[in-house]
């Protein structure tokens, strides 16, 4: 049953972006399927122009969180409902594909496990679970909060905004709601201005759309520069299943132009490390000197390769 007592004021809400009725859906109801479809599918095109609108926001939050990480920092996002549910996916897509520690990047939900699955709405109004739970994670100033909140009025997210900028760790919100409707307390500030939802308010909508594609965007141009793509493969797979299995001896029968049983029997060697493998086939190596050069370059493999060929150049121009 809702509680007003227990909320923060609500009455300007219906003035938000996200709040208000959208113009083209005035009649939803009434449409036919395929009059609802057409509808839906041109409104979808927006969450990519509100992406457009934000990438200098977006270029600025990469290039600050890449600092971090490779200072042992780790990532986290954060939110509630769809908003909370997007940053876990996100989260935990990134080990099986670029073989990162499950701790790297981190999805936090108000209500933990069991909100991805069954809605737990009114606790993203109270505003001290989310330092709870950031400090459960030992959050510290050497780490990263992007806080996702549709409405940018979430208690549970912009108390812990709030929370890591006072402890000095980067900040970072993703709305969308223009400034002029409410402010965030934080360092970088996307704004994904996709407009008032065909079904107003339900902001897993267009705004979960844009919001995807943002973390999508993050999250990969982050890992490729910590070195965990070459070219545009994922060098850094974890081969666990038949598919990815499957994927990392094509990578390398692409790349290093191998046969099937050459792909396997380096795969098996390195104990299925595409990218160690990879500077044993492309630079002649044996197992001990490739784990050695790929450590030297802090296990990027396109410096440890052109350090492979300077020396090689270097000595065929001294014979």
């Amino acid at each position: 049953m809702y509680n007003n007592s227990q909320y923060r004021s609500i009455t300007s809400r219906g003035e938000l972006l996200t709040e208000k009725s959208n113009s083209k859906s005035q009649f939803l109801d009434k449409l036919s399927t395929s009059e609802l479809v057409q509808v839906f599918s041109k409104e979808d095109i927006e969450p990519q122009k509100a992406v457009s609108e934000a990438i200098s926001d977006i270029i600025k939050a990469i290039n600050l969180i890449v600092p971090r990480l490779k200072e042992g920092g780790r990532l986290f996002y954060l939110g509630t409902g769809t908003s909370g549910r997007l940053g876990v996916l996100d989260a935990a897509e990134c080990p099986p594909t670029f073989c990162s520690s499950p701790e790297l990047i981190q999805g936090i939900i108000a209500g933990g496990d069991s909100a991805l699955k069954k809605s737990s709405e009114a606790l993203e109004d109270q505003q001290s679970l989310s330092i709870e739970d950031l400090e459960a994670k030992d959050f510290c100033e050497k780490d990263v909060l992007i806080g996702i909140t549709a409405g940018g009025t979430t208690p549970y997210v912009v108390t812990a905004l709030s929370y890591a900028v006072k402890i000095n760790a980067l900040s970072i919100a993703i709305s969308c709601v223009p400034i002029n409707d409410v402010t965030l307390p934080c360092q970088v500030d996307i704004r994904l201005l996709t407009g008032p939802e065909l079904l107003t308010g339900s902001t897993r909508l267009k705004a979960a759309t844009a919001t995807k594609m943002t973390l999508n965007m993050i999250s990969t141009i982050v890992m490729i520069k910590l070195g965990k793509v070459y070219g545009n493969k994922m060098v850094d797979v974890s081969v666990t299943n038949s598919k990815l299995y499957d994927r990392a001896i094509r990578i390398l029968q692409e790349i290093a132009k191998l046969e099937l049983d050459e792909a396997q029997e380096l795969l098996k060697q390195t104990n299925g490390s595409v990218k160690l493998s990879l500077l044993m086939a492309l630079g002649s190596l044996g197992l001990e000197k490739a784990n050695e050069l790929l450590s030297e370059n802090n296990y990027y493999l396109r410096p440890a390769l052109e350090k492979v060929s300077k020396a090689s150049n270097k000595s065929n121009h001294n014979c």
